[in-house]
């Protein structure tokens, strides 16, 4: 008995040698993560985050697998892919929303490895504060607490081999950032500038971005107008229809007098 169970034992320990070992062939490696955020007039921003990710040949079917199960979540990747995969702007209170991920298929490199791209998109609210200065000139502040990267001794940086990007509202103008963006390298206060780039390792303990924005006369009446119909409703038209037929109606007795 005591020999069948020792038998038993060594079978075992055979089957969890080979699993081990299988396993340990099973290899990706993220070569580089690319965060681009875009920054709204309604202090949301949509966010994609992009992973060029190593295959190795031994991964290859488990990777086209997995793909193809479009029901795995984003803990079940990373999992597959390991903790690098995650998002990197996480907002405290509104969370993420319209969340997807789209692993991508694999690639044939000329020196025989394999690559493929894995992208996260989603939105996060509340990515900037919005303070009115003057008519029509909104200041926006981004909040840091969104960012969601390494954390070492003086603080969150830029993850190695990372790029993060920030693009601004059009015609925006930047009055204070830090730290200085790796590009542009030379930044200029201008309208010209409407996209910032920082890579790896930069420290993010301390990041700051504002901008301004410059209101056109047609977007306030637009957006005096949106605001009467998010309270009115459908009732809006009919008090424009009201206040225009007033109007034919006071400039034709006007002129007939």
């Amino acid at each position: 008995m005591v020999k069948l169970l020792i038998r038993y034992a060594w079978v075992a320990l055979a089957l969890l040698t080979v699993a081990c070992v299988q396993l340990s062939g099973a290899s990706y490696t993220v070569n580089h993560i690319t965060t681009q955020v875009t920054l709204n007039t309604n202090t949301s921003a949509s966010v994609v985050e992009t992973f060029n990710v190593s295959v190795s040949n031994s991964s290859t079917s488990q990777y086209t697998s997995d793909r193809t199960a479009l029901n795995l979540t984003l803990s079940k990747w990373q999992s597959i892919i390991g903790p690098s995969l995650t998002q990197h702007i996480i907002n405290p209170k509104s969370g993420v929303y319209s969340f997807r991920l789209l692993p991508g298929p694999l690639l044939n490199l000329p020196d025989g490895s394999q690559q493929a791209v894995i992208t996260i998109l989603y939105d996060v609210s509340n990515v900037t504060k919005i303070n009115q200065t003057a008519p029509r000139t909104f200041v926006y502040s981004f909040n840091p607490d969104v960012f969601n990267y390494e954390h070492e001794l003086s603080g969150e940086v830029l993850t190695a081999n990372s790029t993060l990007t920030m693009i601004l509202p059009k015609l925006a103008r930047i009055t204070n950032i830090f730290p200085i963006p790796d590009y542009p390298t030379t930044l200029i206060a201008s309208n010209n500038v409407t996209t910032v780039s920082w890579f790896y390792q930069e420290p993010l303990s301390k990041f700051t971005l504002t901008f301004v924005t410059q209101e056109s006369v047609q977007d306030e009446v637009l957006a005096f107008f949106t605001a009467i119909y998010s309270f009115l409703g459908v009732f809006t038209y009919i008090i424009i229809i009201a206040a225009i037929l007033l109007f034919i109606l006071y400039t034709y007795f006007k002129m007939d007098k």
